[in-house]
């Protein structure tokens, strides 16, 4: 494509365009957010003596937070970034990763200043996982019904 033609095309057109370039399906875009994901997990236990959190949000609900938005991205991952992918095995697959991402959490801030493990928190990350497969599960059940159109 010419740069003249390229400053013509409407942003949208272009921003399409460099979209469709994108492997969406490659380990990168898979995974990455997963990882990014892992990563402000870990960064936000390291912190020693953590207040509370912003907005008022409990410490139960932020656990339920992040890792709902772990375990969905998880079986994003696991399920290759479609809809169709998304089955009971990789669903519960995503749910027990994050689970065990989150008894490795608690273990790594008992060794944090002012922090320490709590089976609560657990209990919390478990139940977090679980509420984000469910939405993934239901939005893969809802295209394999018909519901959600991939074509629209």
């Amino acid at each position: 494509m010419t740069r003249t033609r390229a400053r013509n095309l409407p942003s949208l057109d272009r921003a399409r365009e460099a979209l469709s370039k994108v492997e969406w399906r490659s380990p990168r875009w898979l995974w990455g957010p997963v990882v990014l994901q892992m990563a402000i997990i870990f960064a936000a236990s390291s912190i020693p003596n953590l207040g509370p959190l912003p907005g008022g949000i409990s410490d139960t609900s932020g656990h339920s937070i992040g890792y709902a938005l772990l375990a969905g991205l998880l079986l994003r991952a696991l399920a290759c970034g479609r809809l169709g992918g998304v089955t009971w095995r990789r669903a519960c697959a995503a749910i027990i990763l994050a689970t065990v991402y989150g008894a490795l959490d608690e273990f790594h801030q008992s060794f944090v200043p002012g922090r320490y493990a709590d089976r609560h928190d657990i209990l919390a990350d478990c139940t977090g996982a679980a509420l984000g497969v469910a939405a993934g599960w239901l939005a893969g059940a809802a295209r394999r019904w018909g519901i959600l159109d991939s074509s629209s």
